[in-house]
C-alpha cells in the first residue's frame, strides 16, 4: 500500500522566511495523483462514481474489504490518492470534488488468446464483481481498457484485434502521439455496464508512457460525461425560463401604462425575481462545472495528438462534434438565465423610479396642503392676536377706571371715566408694542 503524503517544508529550518501555511500543500499538488505505471499487455478496469454524500470513511470501509487491506484507515485516504498493490494487480483510488475514481490494473485476462477470433464472456477480473457492484456512490463512467503491444502501422491486424474486443459496430480509431500507439472504441455500453476501449502501443513503450496514455483516455471519457451532466439541467430549465421571460414581458408592458397598480406589479416582480434567483442558486454551479469539464476535455484531446487511421473518425473529432452542441446548449441556458436576472433588475429599477415619482408627487401635494394650512393658521393667529390686544387693553382700561374711582374716593379731583377714555389710545399702543416686541424675540430665536 502506498499513498502520497505531504513532506515538511525545507524552508522551516533553512535560510528562508517562515513558510506560508499552504506552501507545502500547494507545492506537492503536482505529485498528488501520479500516473499509473502499466506494463503491457494489461487490462484496466476503471469506474468513476459520484461521491455526493459519500464519506471517506465509507470509501475506506469498502477498500478494506480487499484482500490484505484490513488495516486500512480513513486517514490513509486524506491525500485524495491511494495505490494498493496486490500479488498480480493494483487498485488505485482517487477522490475529486464531485467524483471518485477506481482503477484496477491487472494482467491480460486468461480468455484473451492471441490469434483467436472471439473473447469468452465474462472476462476474468482481478477483483470480485460484488466488490465492484458495492462501490459507494453512483456510477458515472465505467471502462474496460485493454492495452496490447503491437504495430499500429499494421492497420489490418489492429482492426482485427479491435473487432475481437470492441465488436463489429461503427468504431472510432485514432493514431496517438505521432503513431506510437493507436486507440479504438465505439462508446457503447455493454450489458456489464462498461464501455470498451482498445489501445495498441509500440512493443517498446515504457510503463510510465503507457500509464499516462491510459490516464488521458480515461480522464477524457470521465470529463466528457461530467460535462454532459449540465445538459439535462439545461433542458429541464428551458420551460421555466420561457415562462419567466413571458411574465417579465407582461410586467414591462404594464409599466408603460397606469392601469396596473404599482403594488401588484411589485409583488409579481418580486415573485419572478425569487424564482430566477432560486434557479441561479440551484444550477449556477452545474453550468460553471460544465464549462470547466469541457475545457478539460479539449485539453486532453490536444494531449492525445491524434491522427486518423484508415480514414476513420478520430476519438477527439467525434467528441467535439457530439459534445459541442450540448455544451453550447448549456452555455446558452446559463447566459439566458443571467440575462433574465439582469432584465428583472432593470425592470425593478424602472418600477422603483415610477414609485419614487408617484411618492414625490404625493409629497408635493401634502406639502402644498401643509403650506396652505400654515397660512390659514397664521391668519387665524393674526386675528386672535388682534382680539387679544383688544381684550388686554380692555382689562388695563378697566383697571384704570377702578384706580380713578379709588383716587376720587380718596378726595382727589379725578374723573374716572375721563381718565379711562383719555388713556385708551395710550394703552392700545403700549399693548401693541409689547406684543410686537415679543413676536420679534420669538422669531429671532427660531
Amino acid at each position: 500500500m502506498s499513498a502520497t503524503a505531504a513532506t515538511p517544508s525545507p524552508a522551516a529550518a533553512g535560510p528562508l522566511p517562515l513558510d506560508d501555511a499552504y506552501r507545502a500543500e500547494l507545492h506537492n499538488e503536482v505529485h498528488a495523483r501520479p500516473p499509473e505505471r502499466i506494463h503491457l499487455p494489461a487490462l484496466v478496469l476503471y469506474v468513476a462514481v459520484l461521491n455526493e454524500g459519500v464519506t471517506r470513511q465509507a470509501e475506506a470501509d469498502h477498500l478494506r474489504q480487499l484482500p490484505g487491506q484490513q488495516g486500512l484507515q480513513a486517514d490513509d485516504l486524506r491525500g485524495n490518492f491511494l495505490r494498493l498493490t496486490m500479488a498480480d494487480h493494483s487498485v488505485r483510488w482517487e477522490r475529486h470534488s464531485e467524483f471518485t475514481r477506481y482503477s484496477i490494473v491487472q494482467p491480460l485476462p486468461a480468455q484473451w488468446q492471441p490469434g483467436s477470433h472471439e473473447v469468452a464472456q465474462p472476462i476474468d477480473w482481478a477483483v470480485d464483481r460484488t466488490w465492484l457492484k458495492t462501490i459507494p456512490g453512483k456510477t458515472v463512467a465505467a471502462v474496460e481498457l485493454l492495452m496490447l503491444p503491437g504495430d499500429v502501422g499494421d492497420v489490418e491486424s489492429f482492426f482485427d484485434e479491435s473487432r475481437r474486443w470492441v465488436g463489429d459496430g461503427a468504431m472510432l480509431a485514432s493514431s496517438i502521439g505521432g503513431g506510437f500507439a493507436g486507440a479504438i472504441t465505439d462508446f457503447q455500453l455493454r450489458e456489464s455496464g462498461f464501455e470498451r476501449m482498445l489501445v495498441v502501443a509500440a512493443p517498446r513503450t515504457n510503463d510510465a508512457r503507457a500509464g499516462r496514455l491510459s490516464q488521458t483516455l480515461l480522464e477524457l471519457e470521465t470529463y466528457r460525461l461530467m460535462a454532459l451532466r449540465g445538459l439535462p439541467v439545461a433542458k429541464a430549465l428551458g420551460p421555466t425560463l420561457q415562462q419567466a421571460e413571458a411574465s417579465l414581458a407582461n410586467i414591462t408592458a404594464s409599466l408603460e401604462g397606469t392601469a396596473a397598480s404599482d403594488q401588484d406589479l411589485l409583488g409579481t416582480l418580486i415573485e419572478l425575481a425569487a424564482r430566477v434567483e432560486r434557479a441561479t442558486a440551484e444550477h449556477g454551479y452545474r453550468f460553471s462545472a460544465t464549462q470547466a469539464y469541457d475545457a478539460l476535455v479539449r485539453q486532453r484531446i490536444v494531449e492525445l495528438d491524434e491522427a486518423s487511421i484508415a480514414g476513420s473518425l478520430t476519438i477527439g473529432a467525434f467528441m467535439q462534434r457530439r459534445l459541442s452542441p450540448a455544451i453550447a446548449t448549456v452555455a446558452a441556458t446559463a447566459s439566458r438565465l443571467a440575462s433574465l436576472s439582469q432584465r428583472i433588475e432593470r425592470a425593478g429599477a424602472l418600477l422603483r423610479t415610477r414609485v419614487d415619482i408617484a411618492t414625490e408627487t404625493q409629497n408635493q401635494q401634502l406639502l402644498a396642503k401643509l403650506t396652505r394650512g400654515q397660512q390659514l393658521q397664521l391668519r387665524l393667529q393674526s386675528t386672535v392676536e388682534g382680539l387679544s390686544i383688544a381684550a388686554i387693553s380692555y382689562y388695563v382700561v378697566s383697571l384704570l377706571v377702578y384706580g380713578g374711582k379709588a383716587a376720587k374716593s380718596a378726595g382727589l379731583p379725578v374723573d374716572p371715566e375721563l381718565l379711562a377714555g383719555a388713556m385708551i389710545p395710550v394703552v392700545l399702543w403700549t399693548v401693541w408694542r409689547l406684543t410686537r416686541r415679543i413676536h420679534r424675540r420669538l422669531y429671532g430665536e427660531e
